[in-house]
């Protein structure tokens, strides 16, 4: 297959610079795609070329799929990278794209529809010997069936988007009287969100881990994982912090479960960087969560351990080359990520608006730093409002750990309220540093999460941390994005 000549990049913000550092190492041109408030973005300046779609939101820009294969067609890319979020799982576009003879840098678009479908794909995984939670996905969406296959189930339940994810049209139930009205709110939240209110029943598992695998495959049937990623740390099923290795976690557990992500690949032939993501029971049970088929956000923290870089393996495994590795590689060490936003802890987290005046991270050798805004950048009420991902690496959790904390506490912002505190209490907290932490952590400690503290304070709340700062040979190491 010829190599790709040039990517569009069909998103924003730090993704974007992300995806554009590694075409520039590849000697491969890029164009990045823009929105009237996105103009004088980091992204915009650093591609080789830059197309405006027009439109302040999302849907007039980054979610029109015309006027992003128009700009494809005006600069000659001959290849799409979608980052995360946006079209990067959109089955119609990956297939216009194919149409227009346009390289997608991401799975089939069978692979995207059929995991995209969270009803179809919990039966398609399950035929493949892949454990699912216990649950109700019927065909019928009648509240009578509901509250049968319920009783069946047995409280408390999920409520689940068939058509969903990140958190939305979820619903928890507790008891037979909370189950019509959590029905409906979840039906209303899927409508708007996805254009689907089908709605699936799951049994709520108490306390548990989610901690997903990334896999890997290619156009010549390979498929391996590179690991497992712990993202526990959630706040209203949004990811805040996340990490690898994964902390109490057992290699045979860890067998099972990459096994098991694998399975999951397999069965819809996939190529490309894809996300197995379970939910891990109090007892070491797990479940067959979903399959993200696109390159995640917390993918940094696989690489800092592995030396790879993913999305050169997307571009050549979209070349038709074959994985760079076809045995699962090592880890070295361990890497936690983190997402600073412009948001307000204080008041429900409501995103914070306005002019970065000034932005600095500290320098150090096993800090990296992905954003997509700097000194002078606004951020607007159109888009996500995230400032950067912190990612740091240490040879051992402890040690990563300490070093994530000392470096939240030492960058500066200056213009938004932003979550920097709340990150460094939450990472100082003694039930993660000893890995005893579930989804709902923060839910049940955000009173004194949301609480003020000192820096003294809360290097206090890490005293049996330790710090050391031995050089790395990973590649990620020496530089930021």
């Amino acid at each position: 297959m010829k190599p790709i000549q040039k990517i569009l990049i069909a998103n924003r913000g730090e993704i974007a610079v992300r995806v554009i550092r590694t075409a520039k190492k590849m000697g491969i041109k890029t164009v990045a795609v823009y929105s009237d408030p996105d103009a004088q973005s980091l992204f915009v300046r650093s591609a080789d070329e830059a197309f405006s779609l027009g439109g302040t939101d999302a849907r007039s820009s980054y979610l029109n799929v015309e006027k992003v294969i128009q700009a494809c067609m005006e600069t000659g890319a001959d290849a799409v990278h979608p980052g995360y979020g946006f079209l990067s799982e959109n089955t119609d576009f990956a297939k216009k794209l194919e149409k227009q003879g346009i390289r997608f840098i991401g799975p089939k678009p069978h692979s995207i529809e059929a995991m995209g479908d969270k009803i179809g794909s919990r039966l398609l995984v399950a035929k493949n010997g892949v454990p699912v939670v216990p649950g109700y996905e019927g065909a019928s969406q009648e509240m009578s069936v509901f509250k049968k296959e319920a009783e069946k189930i047995g409280y408390p339940i999920m409520a689940k988007a068939s058509a969903g994810g990140g958190g939305k049209g979820m619903r928890r139930i507790n008891t037979p009287e909370e189950l019509e009205p959590g029905i409906l709110s979840a039906k209303r939240e899927s409508l708007s969100a996805f254009g689907d209110d089908r709605i699936l029943l799951e049994k709520y598992i108490t306390n548990p881990r989610h901690v997903e695998f990334q896999i890997f495959g290619d156009s010549q049937g390979n498929i391996i994982h590179l690991h497992e990623r712990d993202c526990s740390l959630q706040r209203r099923h949004q990811k805040v912090v996340e990490e690898t290795p994964a902390p109490s976690y057992n290699s045979d557990l860890k067998t099972k479960m990459s096994q098991a992500a694998v399975m999951a690949a397999k069965a819809v032939q996939y190529e490309g960087a894809g996300t197995v993501e379970f939910i891990l029971g109090e007892s070491g049970e797990f479940y067959f969560l979903e399959m993200n088929t696109r390159l995640q956000v917390e993918h940094p923290v696989t690489e800092m351990t592995t030396g790879l870089d993913l999305v050169e393996w997307q571009i050549r495994v979209c070349q038709g080359e074959p994985l760079p590795q076809l045995q699962t590689p090592p880890q070295k060490g361990h890497a936690l990520e983190v997402r600073i936003y412009a948001e307000d802890p204080k008041e429900g987290f409501l995103p914070s608006t306005g002019k970065i005046h000034h932005l600095s991270f500290p320098k150090r050798d096993y800090l990296r730093i992905d954003s997509g805004v700097v000194s002078g950048s606004e951020i607007t009420m159109f888009y996500d409002p995230m400032i950067a991902k912190m990612i740091v690496w240490g040879e051992d959790r402890i040690t990563a750990i300490h070093r994530l904390i000392e470096c939240l506490s030492e960058t500066i912002v200056f213009g938004p309220k932003t979550n920097l505190q709340f990150l460094q209490k939450l990472v100082s907290a003694k039930e993660f540093a000893e890995g005893k932490v579930s989804t709902h952590y923060i839910a049940d400690h955000e009173p004194a999460l949301l609480a003020n503290n000192t820096k003294e304070e809360l290097k206090l709340a890490f005293a049996g941390a330790f710090f050391t700062s031995k050089e790395s040979s990973n590649p990620w190491l020496s530089e930021t994005t």
